[in-house]
């Protein structure tokens, strides 16, 4: 769908940022209705799971809505500065991923007004840090809770509401860890190769290990070339039979990772997409069911050999 992340979508955020009060900056924002909770979330991942947990009782502004935005080079415009001035709850992903929201939330939203995903998540964040914490469905659980007390705290009447409602989220997410926990049973420790680091926490709950080189997966997701080493390295991976499955980011494509897979096709391994953003009109429970069905096929295709 896109060469590079940091060539096609830094020049999407660029084009919305010369255009005020454009798409990427999602729906026009609106003062809340009396009786509702004001959220501001930095992507439409956050926005789409606060929906959820808030319902009729929340009105939910998404800074990042257009899947081709890319949150690192993102510049807010009129409208965001205006959901931030009026929101009640902020949501964050954090860990370096949304880095703009921290200068416009201040002096605007409290820090203590602010969900910082990444935080939440208690996962490592340490120097490797996989900032992409919205395939780790542990962490979404947390949100869910989060979220409930928070929008519990604001409207008192409406608790009931909120927990219910986070409840039901994740019951349907304990169903997919549930699928992705009989996928671990079968293939645990079975080796996966990533073009990117996207999908690695929805991958590690199914069993599988990251056997991709770093320069690789580090190269392809800031649109830098692979070493030639690095390419022949992954290509001699693809044809040994210790990979199961190739998640394959459909974002970042370019001649190096579409090198990749087809000697994925030829050795016979299955290549699963991934996208890292959530597609248009797509709800967050949806995407991660297709994600994780997916997933399924293609490593049910491996057992079936």
């Amino acid at each position: 769908m896109f060469q590079s992340r940091r060539s096609v979508l830094i020049l999407g955020a660029t084009l919305v940022a010369s255009v005020a009060l454009t798409a990427c900056g999602g729906a026009e924002a609106t003062p809340a209705a009396e009786g509702t909770v004001s959220v501001v979330a930095t992507t439409n991942v956050y926005a789409d799971i606060a929906k959820v947990v808030g319902g009729e009782f929340v009105s939910v502004h998404s800074i990042i809505s257009d899947p081709s935005a890319d949150p690192h080079g993102y510049e807010a415009n009129a409208q965001d500065k205006l959901a931030v001035s009026k929101a009640q709850v902020g949501i964050e992903n954090g860990g370096g991923y949304d880095d703009f929201f921290t200068q416009l939330a201040k002096g605007q939203l409290d820090s203590a007004k602010i969900v910082n995903v990444s935080e939440l998540s208690g996962l490592d964040a340490g120097e490797d840090f996989n900032e992409h914490v919205w395939y780790s469905l542990p962490t979404m659980s947390k949100l869910a809770d989060d979220l409930a007390a928070r929008f519990s705290e604001a409207l008192p009447a409406q608790a009931t509401a909120f927990t219910d409602q986070a409840k039901e989220f994740k019951s349907k997410l304990a169903v997919l860890e549930t699928r992705l926990g009989d996928l671990k049973m079968v293939h645990e420790s079975a080796g996966a190769a990533v073009t990117e680091p996207v999908p690695l926490y929805l991958l590690a709950e199914a069993g599988l290990v990251n056997k991709t080189p770093e320069k690789f997966t580090s190269a392809v997701e800031n649109g830098a070339d692979v070493p030639a080493a690095t390419v022949t390295e992954v290509l001699a991976m693809m044809a040994s039979g210790d990979v199961a499955v190739l998640a394959y980011n459909t974002q970042t494509e370019s001649t190096q990772t579409e090198q990749v897979k087809a000697a994925a096709e030829a050795a016979g391994d299955p290549v699963v997409d991934f996208s890292e953003t959530l597609p248009a009109n797509t709800s967050y429970l949806d995407w991660m069911l297709g994600n994780v069905e997916n997933l399924e096929q293609g490593l049910n295709t491996v057992a079936g050999k």
